[in-house]
């Protein structure tokens, strides 16, 4: 059962959501930043600059999170966001070192 917040526990993390979180091009570039950031590093949810609304923005980040994706934490009135790396190794072996070695598409101009 996840657990208050939603995030599921390590058994709880399924392959089909986790490849259904990374099909939108948008998540898949948010968990491709986290995963070239240094381990533990937390990112406001709006410092990644999706070009989609707020709401758009919190369902996005609802998806990683209940997909296992990323840990999302309340820093204050902000909430802050951090990739679950050795959740993600453990479960997934070698899943973080496919995104690494592929780099999100280049979003079209506006």
């Amino acid at each position: 059962m996840p657990d208050a917040e939603g995030h599921p526990s390590l058994d709880e993390m399924h392959l089909r959501s986790v490849m259904n979180a990374l099909s939108d091009p948008l998540r898949y570039e948010v968990v491709s930043v986290l995963a070239h950031a240094s381990e533990g590093v937390e990112r406001h949810c709006s410092s990644f600059g999706l070009p989609v609304s707020k709401s758009t923005r919190s369902h996005h980040f609802r998806v990683l999170r209940e997909a296992g994706l990323i840990r999302q934490v309340d820093r204050g009135n902000s909430r802050m966001a951090q990739l679950r790396t050795a959740d993600l190794d453990t479960r997934f072996p070698g899943l973080l070192d496919l995104i690494r070695k592929n780099p999100p598409e280049p979003r079209p101009a506006p």
